[in-house]
């Protein structure tokens, strides 16, 4: 797909894993684990990457339609899927048009994603507009740190971290972005995670929203 040249990072795809793994030893597969917790008939989850959440889906959910651009983390989710506890279906895609049918989603899921998506309000507008009536937004984020010094460091590098980081921003105020596109969120924790030994802790959200009935 012509439109999916933009978010072609084959070397951040790479790091993407490594990071992906040691967050996972370092705790993050228990905020995945609490992400999924409870979900149930169809989701769609976007910006899959290779799978990571995968092996935590519930058995209730029937149907898992995951969106990855990027070709190099599409094929290892696609590997992913296979080994899963549940039906994944691997697509092509990418967050501002989700090839899902509008309101057929019972769950949205995305998970360390909207802060590389290009625009966020579109891409949230996205996820309303798949979503049934009432449906659920599942979200697991790192956001714009609350002080004041952080956040302006988090400005002054966004501009270059976000070329090498695959479109990454770390100074986005997603649960506003949330709640403007026209959810309401419903739970909502906010804590620092240390994602690997490189980096200092960063504000992380996981939280739920609901799309209007």
């Amino acid at each position: 797909m012509d439109d999916l040249r933009r978010f072609q990072h084959p070397r951040f795809a790479r790091l993407y894993e490594q990071l992906g793994a040691e967050a996972d030893a370092r705790g993050a597969t228990g905020h995945r684990k609490r992400l999924l917790a409870g979900l149930s008939g169809q989701v769609v989850e976007v910006g899959a990457g290779n799978g990571l959440n995968f092996p935590h889906y519930p058995p209730e959910v029937g149907l898992v339609l995951a969106v990855e651009p990027d070709q190099a983390l599409r094929g290892r989710a696609t590997r992913a899927a296979s080994r899963a506890p549940v039906l994944i279906a691997v697509r092509a895609g990418h967050a501002e048009a989700l090839p899902v049918a509008s309101g057929s989603a019972d769950a949205v899921v995305a998970s360390l994603v909207l802060c590389s998506v290009p625009d966020q309000a579109h891409a949230l507008a996205e996820m309303r507009r798949v979503l049934k009536p009432g449906g659920e937004l599942r979200f697991y984020e790192h956001v714009r740190a609350r002080q004041w010094w952080r956040g302006a460091i988090e400005d002054l590098v966004t501009p270059l971290w976000s070329r090498l980081g695959g479109g990454c921003h770390p100074n986005r105020r997603t649960t506003d972005a949330i709640t403007a596109a026209g959810f309401e969120i419903t739970e909502l924790d906010q804590f620092p995670f240390k994602v690997s030994s490189q980096v200092p802790p960063t504000p992380h959200v996981l939280g739920r929203a609901r799309a209007p009935r």
